[in-house]
């Protein structure tokens, strides 16, 4: 049998990272390679692996080569995405698939509706240009579980949201007073929504306005023009609800709260910010 010898002095660094990932000895390490007559490509690609098996579980198995690659480059492993890719089909990784989902907008209604201020444009410098926000659902084998959002555009961070089983304006009255009590904003910030009727109530309207908002509302039946909220939605559902069975509404408040608070608003990469959290994308700023 033939061994494929390795030179200590050139793979020392990963040599040690490997024993530290497999939890075994230097001696043992060596073993284990001599056993299996591994190329080199071989015996990295396995170390990666690993690797990509702990991000890839920590992101709730939704990140792509793309995303699981800039994680690891921020760790301090070169790896590039067409490895990661490789290496997750061969081992049979596949992230989490898109699914679609049913708006609920009413905006079959005679209140007021608002000027589209926003007008699509998404891109702001700063915080507090622009929040944005919208209504989804959640099936639970209690029944329906409707959740209300508002994102800051500067760095999509979900500041506030409220949850019930009665899609009411209560619902986004709620979701408004938590991301105001949480972030102090000043006034004049653009707050958009689309024409439904919980955004159109007067109460509503009558809320925003106190707190100094200019209330802005999509074109009818035009999904694009909230589209980070739809995106948001779309995300969440895809990476959480899809794959949960909720025995109650209880169980799915949970599940939503950590996801939003621990996992999004942390943690989850996004492209536009340079693969970094809305949180830590927001800290960067903040220092620099």
């Amino acid at each position: 049998m033939k061994y494929v010898f390795i030179h200590e002095h050139r793979l020392d660094f990963r040599v040690k990272k490997m024993t530290e990932v497999m939890e075994v000895s230097r001696g043992g390490y060596y073993e284990w390679v001599k056993s299996g007559c591994k190329s080199r490509k071989q015996i990295e690609n396995e170390y990666y692996l690993e690797l990509i098996k702990i991000e890839f579980d920590k992101s709730r198995q939704t990140y792509g080569p793309r995303r699981l690659a800039k994680e690891l480059n921020k760790k301090g492993h070169r790896i590039g995405r067409r490895r990661v890719e490789e290496i997750m089909r061969e081992n049979n990784i596949v992230p989490k698939t898109v699914k679609k989902f049913k708006a609920t907008t009413n905006s079959k209604h005679n209140y007021p509706v608002s000027p589209n201020l926003l007008n699509r444009n998404f891109k702001v410098d700063k915080p507090f240009v622009a929040w944005v926000s919208d209504i989804t659902y959640i099936a639970t084998r209690e029944g329906w579980l409707y959740l209300a959002a508002v994102m800051d555009l500067y760095s999509g961070k979900i500041v506030g949201w409220a949850m019930s089983e009665r899609m009411t304006q209560e619902l986004v009255i709620s979701a408004l007073k938590q991301a105001v009590g949480r972030t102090r904003p000043p006034r004049g910030i653009i707050l958009h929504s689309d024409r439904g009727i919980q955004y159109a109530s007067k109460r509503y309207r009558n809320l925003a306005k106190s707190y100094g908002f200019r209330q802005s509302m999509s074109r009818k039946g035009d999904c694009w023009d909230n589209a980070p909220m739809e995106s948001f939605f779309g995300t969440l559902k895809t990476e959480l609800i899809y794959h949960e069975d909720y025995k109650t509404r209880n169980e799915a408040r949970l599940s939503i709260f950590e996801y939003v608070e621990a996992f999004y608003n942390r943690v989850r990469l996004q492209q536009r910010l340079g693969y970094m959290s809305p949180i830590e994308f927001e800290n960067l700023r903040k220092a620099a």
